[in-house]
């Protein structure tokens, strides 16, 4: 069983009308027929909306409308920075059970208000700042590119979403193929951490192996390693790659990510690096070698 997304998942997209939007849902549609059931905007609903290969989608006021009308089980959220927040709440206010947000530049204050709103419901929210979640084969939410994806048995979650690229296509490469890949966002606030998706490939039997790419700033690592340790000790064990981006960045200074940002002597990738080969995590050298590095641990 594919985690968080696969041939059954019904999409509606917010922000549907944008060019962004439009291209996004273009490439989903055309990757093994994602099921993408419909828009969302508030002053167009009742409306068609057209793309370029003559598919079409109805438009609703509403994310509720939307879901009742169409049984949604998933929204993705392309709407700009000044209106994403407002968006994926009115998704959790629609029960939508799982909410991906790609929106760049959400103003963590917003993002407070919707992980206070999130953690009252029954909703997940991956991103925002992400490159949404991809199963092989099945279905795609985000703007991954489809074409590097074979269906196999590597889960890969990330917080960098070129990394995650590299990732999927070197285990492409290596004849391993992926279940599925989340790209979580390097926000500092965020809907899922990288626990939350290391749990679901624990407990999936298709995916037997994993890579989990960080970066500098925060704790998430160190605490994903923590969780890898805790959970061998139980006996759930699974052969792992990793890599750390930002390695020579210099403290105070933010790179890339808002979240990337090592401050008072924390989040430096040296630590992130030891965590998680003390949980026995194979640290690949490079982007690179992810492959071959896990092909290694693969090996033992």
């Amino acid at each position: 069983m594919s985690i968080l997304v696969n041939k059954d998942t019904r999409v509606l997209v917010q922000g549907l009308t944008g060019n962004t939007g439009t291209f996004h849902t273009e490439q989903a549609l055309a990757y093994h027929g994602t099921k993408m059931v419909g828009g969302i905007h508030p002053k167009k609903g009742g409306t068609i909306w057209t793309g370029a290969g003559g598919d079409e989608l109805p438009i609703f006021a509403s994310v509720a409308e939307g879901k009742e009308a169409t049984g949604a089980n998933a929204s993705v959220v392309y709407v700009p920075p000044a209106g994403a927040a407002g968006a994926i709440i009115e998704a959790i206010e629609a029960e939508i059970p799982l909410i991906v947000c790609i929106t760049e530049g959400i103003p963590v204050s917003d993002m407070v208000k919707v992980k206070a709103r999130l953690d009252r419901s029954s909703s997940r929210l991956i991103g925002p700042n992400c490159p949404g979640v991809l199963t092989p084969d099945e279905c795609k939410i985000g703007i991954m590119p489809g074409n590097i994806f074979k269906k196999g048995s590597v889960g890969v979650v990330s917080r960098s979403g070129t990394l995650t690229y590299e990732a999927v296509y070197q285990t492409t490469v290596e004849g391993l193929g992926q279940t599925t890949a989340v790209g979580i966002g390097g926000d500092p606030v965020k809907g899922t951490e990288f626990i939350d998706v290391l749990e679901m490939f624990l407990a999936d039997d298709a995916t037997e192996s994993i890579i989990m790419i960080g970066e500098i700033g925060g704790s998430a690592e160190e605490d994903a390693a923590q969780f890898i340790k805790d959970e061998a000790k139980k006996g759930r064990a699974k052969p792992m790659a990793g890599f750390i981006a930002g390695r020579t960045a210099p403290p105070g200074r933010t790179m890339g990510h808002a979240g990337a940002v090592i401050s008072g002597g924390k989040g430096g990738a040296e630590d992130k690096i030891a965590a998680m080969e003390a949980a026995g995590i194979k640290v690949s050298p490079s982007p690179a070698r992810l492959g071959k590095t896990l092909v290694e641990a693969i090996k033992g």
